[in-house]
């Protein structure tokens, strides 16, 4: 976990850029010694929106099938992706 003080931010912005897009990760900002802000590159946030609308498909669609919805084999699946890209 990266931590930085909003004074580092203010006077070293480019270092704490740096970090961001390096270690993929979110820089977490201080203001007086309490969590205030995350900082992170827009490689990383995108990477993380994805996961997220991801997830929230597959919860989605796992409760479709907890509740009865209609499902698929995986033979079935297979042979209707292949027609698919066959075409």
């Amino acid at each position: 976990m990266l931590i930085k003080s909003s004074t580092a931010l203010r006077t070293d912005y480019a270092n704490i850029s740096k970090l961001a897009h390096e270690r993929a990760e979110p820089v977490y900002i201080t203001k007086n010694g309490e969590g205030d802000l995350v900082v992170m590159s827009l490689e990383a946030f995108e990477m993380r929106e994805e996961m997220y609308r991801l997830k929230s498909r597959l919860y989605v669609a796992e409760q479709q099938r907890t509740e009865g919805a209609k499902t698929r084999s995986l033979d079935d699946a297979e042979k209707m992706l292949r027609s698919i890209i066959n075409e």
